[in-house]
């Protein structure tokens, strides 16, 4: 056999193995099928999330289709959307800033569901005995913020109510677990953020609300968000988180004082705090309203601006109710809450 023929036969062996790769890709993706793991993301939130990974209610429902679950712990939403762009993330639960600064820079991800309204469960906090009553007195300040995260837009916003520009402050940029010694020490002088945060520093160590989304009229709402490659290849697997989520709302909201206790013992703290912190940030499951979406089109709107985005965005186009309906009325047919 000539060397040419050799070539030839060996390069059509190579062609023949990349189709059979791309076939078995593509075919059994495609179906949702051949999925091994499952990579979901969790930040400091307390909640439904949180429970069914610490009672496991995640990793029993998946292993019944072969499917092991990774978990991820970020200080903030925007590292989620770094993960998600670079193919390490699946799932994840966010704030809505950093929703549309992924959605802004073209990262491909669907929101598929309303976890929270969001109204008291970001404040921008200040020492007890801080000088600052106002929001006015802000200026010339050092404010922590973690950079693109729902803590971030209540702070521009609140600024801008006050008359104030961003330059009349110094803002500094930190993720809660540098954020919060930061603030404790006084080596910053407010600091905005969210729960458990806020309870932690009010109800544990004294600190001061100086504004949140209520006072301000500012919608933080929290999503359960998606890679869009993962939902289009895994849509069943996408409903079944969403179900497993729901039952552990369901739970969380019939056996409140053992929920508490829980998340207490998790996150060694009170439960005078734990119990702040569901009040101010109830968790929710539903499908992402008209109303959400015009509160998250204003906000956007607004940090293009400020060229805190670099391009206008229509919000509604990440939003894909479809996943969130059908896992409900599962849920319901199957009765509910059964963990």
């Amino acid at each position: 056999m000539g060397r040419k023929k050799i070539y030839i036969l060996a390069v059509l062996g190579f062609l023949l193995v990349l189709a059979g790769c791309d076939l078995k890709a593509g075919g059994a993706e495609q179906d949702g099928k051949g999925l091994k793991t499952i990579n979901i993301g969790i930040q400091q939130s307390i909640g439904p999330l949180l429970l069914a990974k610490e009672k496991g209610w995640f990793e029993k429902e998946f292993k019944k289709e072969g499917i092991e679950v990774k978990w991820t712990e970020f200080q903030s939403g925007p590292p989620h959307f770094e993960a998600i762009a670079s193919d390490r993330l699946d799932c994840g639960q966010v704030g809505n800033s950093p929703v549309i600064a992924a959605q802004s820079a073209g990262i491909p991800f669907k929101e598929i569901a309303n976890t929270s309204n969001g109204l008291k469960g970001n404040a921008i906090l200040v020492q007890k005995e801080s000088g600052i009553k106002d929001l006015k007195d802000l200026k010339g300040r050092k404010i922590a913020v973690a950079k693109g995260s729902s803590g971030f837009n209540l702070l521009y916003r609140a600024l801008s109510k006050a008359g104030l520009k961003p330059d009349d402050v110094k803002i500094i940029q930190l993720q809660p677990d540098e954020a919060q010694p930061a603030f404790e020490t006084g080596a910053v002088d407010a600091w905005s953020i969210w729960e458990p945060f806020i309870s932690l520093e009010t109800i544990g160590k004294g600190a001061r609300i100086l504004t949140d989304g209520q006072l301000l009229n500012v919608y933080s709402p929290g999503f359960t968000v998606v890679r869009t490659k993962f939902a289009e290849q895994h849509p069943e697997q996408v409903i079944r988180f969403l179900k497993v989520y729901e039952k552990a709302r369901l739970w969380e909201e019939k056996h409140q004082s053992e929920a508490v206790s829980l998340y207490a013992k998790v996150k060694k703290v009170d439960q005078k705090i734990i119990k702040q912190v569901i009040k101010n940030n109830k968790a929710l499951n539903i499908p992402i309203s008209d109303g959400i979406v015009k509160a998250q089109q204003k906000t956007a709107d607004f940090q293009y601006s400020l060229d805190a985005i670099k391009k206008k965005i229509n919000t509604n186009e990440v939003v894909d109710n479809s996943y969130i309906k059908k896992a409900l009325k599962e849920v319901k047919k199957e009765g509910g809450d059964k963990n």
